[in-house]
């Protein structure tokens, strides 16, 4: 039996899922076949890998120095990746982008199609999160991000500013907006910036909404749920929403284009980035709330 990368890749999914089912899952075959293959692994090596514990699989030393090559390996093929995918000249190839999703509709894509229209032979992949993806592990080649401070090993540039103000449903009247209902986004949504935004303006009870995303935030204020910060640059030309506030500084974040500095010369990248940016700059006075 040859101890080659997939032996070490199978028991590092082991041991991240705690257990041969979830592993299995996560490697595409099935159960049995997973139970099999770590006891000809561990019958070959002569040492066993992992206590077979109630709670789950737990590595054993030997698991763990396995485990501790195998990180060190993926680690080695990722960034030869990387390094090879900066070589290409031609514009091609896939391209993985990612974004939060709340930039899918109205702002993504048009530039999107534009973008294919140009450049034909480049495949886009494009994963919408909340979360900001690991460029250095290649969760994605190129990131469109809303932060106040991006990675610092990350390379790229500020775009715009993205402005917040608080707004309603188009066609009602309001008054004090501390006596209005209102809607928070989740704690976890920006680190709990926009809920405690709201919980310094809204006594807990005239909270009658929270949301996990900011996806969606929109949709209940038109919907005249409630009234709530929401990004100026989608609510504003929104007839179904009302301002009901200038920008507050305090919600302000930046506009990211960036990527990782092995990729920032690649065809496919530079293409894209290019392409990006001569679409949203002149959107900025949208972005900032202007």
């Amino acid at each position: 039996m040859a101890l080659d990368w997939d032996a070490f890749r199978f028991v590092k999914a082991v041991a991240d899922r705690a257990g041969l089912t979830a592993a299995a899952e996560d490697l595409g075959i099935n159960p049995s076949t997973a139970f099999r293959r770590l006891g000809a692994l561990e019958a070959h090596l002569d040492v066993r890998l992992f206590e077979r514990l109630r709670t789950g699989y737990v590595p054993t030393a030997a698991g763990r120095a396995m485990i501790e090559a195998a990180t060190r390996i993926e680690t080695d093929v990722t960034d030869f990746a990387r390094s090879v995918a900066g070589l290409g000249e031609t514009p091609s190839g896939e391209l993985r982008v990612t974004a939060p999703a709340s930039f899918a509709t109205g702002l993504l894509m048009p530039i999107l199609m534009s973008f294919r229209a140009r450049y034909p032979k480049i495949h886009l992949n494009l994963i919408l999160a909340e979360e900001a993806l690991n460029l250095s592990r290649r969760d994605a080649d190129v990131a469109i991000r809303a932060s106040r401070d991006p990675n610092e090993t990350l390379v790229g540039r500020r775009l715009s500013g993205i402005a917040w103000a608080v707004y309603g449903q188009a066609g009602r009247d309001y008054g004090d907006l501390a006596q209005e209902t209102w809607i928070s986004p989740a704690a976890t949504v920006a680190g709990g910036l926009l809920a405690r935004f709201v919980e310094a303006r809204a006594a807990p009870e005239r909270i009658a909404l929270r949301i996990n995303t900011v996806t969606g935030l929109d949709a209940a204020v038109a919907a005249g749920i409630g009234i709530g910060p929401l990004p100026c640059f989608g609510a504003d030309p929104d007839p179904a929403l009302r301002r009901l506030s200038g920008p507050h500084p305090e919600l302000g974040v930046g506009l990211w284009l960036l990527t990782h500095p092995d990729l920032r010369h690649a065809a496919r990248v530079r293409a894209f980035m290019e392409h990006v940016a001569e679409a949203i700059l002149p959107l900025r006075p949208r972005f900032e709330g202007r």
